[in-house]
């Protein structure tokens, strides 16, 4: 068997046609509604006289819809099926791996991609940092929802009758008031939370749990704006500044976003 061209290291040979005319397809999935032929032309930076045949042709597979009363374009069913598919081959934590440990290579600092799991917020992944961090945080470690930065990440944008559910089911969940009151309780808890999740796309601890040591996290959303897993940077405060306007900060809120994007959520 002939070796690949992966194989051998050599650029892999394309096909130019197919590259324009998917620049069509992608500036359908990037509209929220359908689109006159000029405007999807323009879109995929093509004349209305170029852009047509190729519309014809996915009209024919299926990814490619056009509205017969007002001529306007939409993908197609064909479209949505391998958008679904794709949906389901990209499961998140599998997703997040090369991103966070490239996310660690590039920083130099440790980081965590975390889920909400039966106990709260989990540590699935772990990618170290260069310079050695002694912190107690593994694959498998529960932590804080108020204290730690991956917590208030997660209590920022779960629904707060999710958390109460979650919490009042942990061993350490102890005695607990009505589900009213303790929705109550907690979203005034959050509410501070909320806001500064908003204000500045990401969740930060400064020295705690762990004096001397600062995070940042960012939540991760899916394709229907579900939050599914968090992404914590973390390292030494001199190597960390506690800024909500620092490198740091500005790193992990981009891998999030790109993240997200990989699985299919859009920013509004």
């Amino acid at each position: 068997m002939e070796p690949s061209d992966e194989d051998t290291g050599k650029a892999q040979r394309a096909i130019q046609s197919v590259e324009v005319g998917g620049r069509l397809l992608l500036a359908l999935g990037a509209h929220p509604t359908a689109m006159s032929l000029k405007d999807l032309a323009a879109r995929a930076e093509m004349p209305s006289s170029r852009a047509h045949p190729y519309l014809v042709s996915y009209g024919r597979l299926g990814l490619v819809t056009q509205d017969a009363a007002t001529g306007r374009y939409a993908l197609g069913p064909a479209a949505l099926q391998l958008g679904l598919t794709a949906l389901r081959q990209c499961e998140p934590v599998r997703a997040a791996e090369p991103i966070a440990e490239g996310l660690a290579d590039r920083t130099g600092q440790a980081v965590a991609v975390a889920v909400w799991g039966n106990f709260g917020p989990t540590v699935v992944r772990m990618f170290e940092a260069r310079q050695p961090l002694h912190v107690s945080m593994r694959a498998g470690t529960v932590m804080s929802l108020l204290g730690t930065a991956t917590g208030r990440a997660f209590g920022g944008v779960l629904p707060t009758e999710r958390i109460v559910d979650t919490l009042a089911a942990t061993p350490l969940g102890g005695e607990r008031g009505s589900a009213r009151a303790e929705v109550a309780r907690l979203e005034r808890e959050l509410a501070p939370v909320r806001e500064e999740l908003a204000r500045h796309g990401c969740a930060r601890a400064i020295g705690r749990p762990i004096p001397g040591v600062n995070a940042f996290s960012a939540p991760v959303f899916e394709h229907d704006g579900a939050p599914v897993l968090v992404l914590t940077l973390l390292g030494l405060q001199d190597n960390v500044p506690s800024a909500w306007s620092s490198p740091m900060a500005d790193a992990v809120k981009r891998a999030a976003h790109e993240l997200s994007a990989r699985l299919g959520h859009r920013s509004r």
